[in-house]
């Protein structure tokens, strides 16, 4: 079973950045496409977004509402993925959730964890 923790969400004024960390632990992260969504509660499910995925072999991608401004990375060993924020915007205003799954497709039905919330003020 992998196991992730998030880090890195807080406050920021719109046109700011911010850097998130997830770190995977447990079985065999590596093997697994890691990646962030993002939800509003308390739209809960209807909120749910997918920001950006990278997949085994370190393809990334990421959302069209996020491209240009969110880069994500992984580590070289595969157990932590990056998403660095730039050119924040008030509607970027979520809880940031790190996934992993055996697919990057619908990785919220993965791994979770335990969600970093990110506020943008304008």
């Amino acid at each position: 079973q992998v196991q992730l923790k998030e880090s890195g969400g807080g406050s920021v004024q719109a046109g700011g950045s911010l850097r998130l960390s997830c770190s995977a632990s447990g079985y065999s992260p590596e093997r697994y496409c890691m990646g962030w969504f993002r939800q509003t509660p308390p739209l809960g499910r209807e909120g749910r977004e997918a920001v950006a995925t990278v997949d085994r072999e370190g393809k990334a991608s990421v959302a069209e509402a996020v491209k240009g401004r969110f880069t994500v990375t992984r580590d070289l060993k595969g157990n932590v993925v990056y998403l660095q924020m730039n050119d924040l915007k008030p509607e970027d205003t979520a809880e940031y959730v790190c996934a992993a799954r055996q697919y990057c497709d619908d990785i919220w039905v993965g791994y979770r964890g335990q969600g970093t919330q990110v506020t943008v003020f304008s």
